[in-house]
């Protein structure tokens, strides 16, 4: 006379396959996929649970990891895809727009970069493909000429005076959209960081114009305040001269 054994036992590979509802050699995702179902269905907390079943189940499936090596699943062999098309902007093609070249692989276009354009958003290119459909490059902004952008705002570095930084006043910066004053007080923490409001990126869709923030760094090489008076009075005196 054999044995009781557990309902809950499972003596062969296949009858532990049977347990999962498959049969014959199968892949590790179909396996893990089967396991899952059958799990599921078997919990004890569900409807139409059951306890024995659900310890059933998982023997099971212990003995078929345990005693027969899965076969794995094959993944389908898929073709290296193509990078996607970069639009690359510097931080004043972002600001003002303008004629762009792009490669396309062997060609090169000119597109027209409306202004605002942020990193990561995406330009359409009528007919831009090689098969003749709609074109999506995504554009990035890079740093140029000490100029950076992130998100909607511009960053640069200015040089002030040491003695105006310590003492704090009004300082002049130039910046793309021209000359700017910004007033610091004395003995800022360093780094010393002012904000040009609305000198960022221009607004575009849902985007507000970003701002300007410059960050002053101490220069024993700038021009005092006097000095900077007397090149910006020369300059205009010789352009009145000329202009006589």
């Amino acid at each position: 006379m054999s044995a009781h054994r557990p309902a809950f036992d499972v003596s062969g590979v296949r009858e532990a396959l049977a347990v999962l509802g498959v049969a014959g050699d199968v892949d590790a995702t179909t396996l893990k996929a089967a396991f899952r179902s059958a799990v599921k269905s078997a919990r004890p907390d569900q409807p139409g649970g059951d306890a024995e079943r659900f310890r059933r189940v998982i023997a099971a499936y212990r003995l078929i990891q345990a005693h027969r090596p899965v076969r794995p699943a094959l993944a389908a062999p898929s073709a290296r895809p193509a990078p996607a098309p970069v639009l690359t902007l510097t931080p004043i093609q972002a600001l003002s727009g303008g004629k762009v070249e792009v490669r396309l692989g062997a060609r090169t276009v000119r597109v027209t970069a409306p202004r605002g354009l942020r990193t990561g958003d995406h330009l359409r290119l009528r007919r831009g493909a090689a098969d003749g459909s709609d074109l999506y490059l995504s554009v990035l902004i890079r740093p140029e000429d000490g100029l950076s952008v992130m998100g909607d705002d511009l960053f640069m570095s200015w040089p002030v005076e040491r003695r105006l930084m310590a003492d704090g006043g009004r300082v002049e910066i130039e910046t793309h959209a021209g000359a700017r004053s910004a007033w610091i007080t004395a003995d800022m923490a360093a780094p010393v960081r002012v904000r040009l409001k609305g000198l960022g990126l221009p607004a575009r869709g849902s985007r507000a114009a970003g701002h300007l923030f410059v960050t002053l760094t101490p220069s024993s090489d700038t021009p005092s305040a006097a000095e900077d008076l007397l090149v910006r009075f020369t300059r205009v005196w010789t352009q009145e001269r000329l202009a006589a």
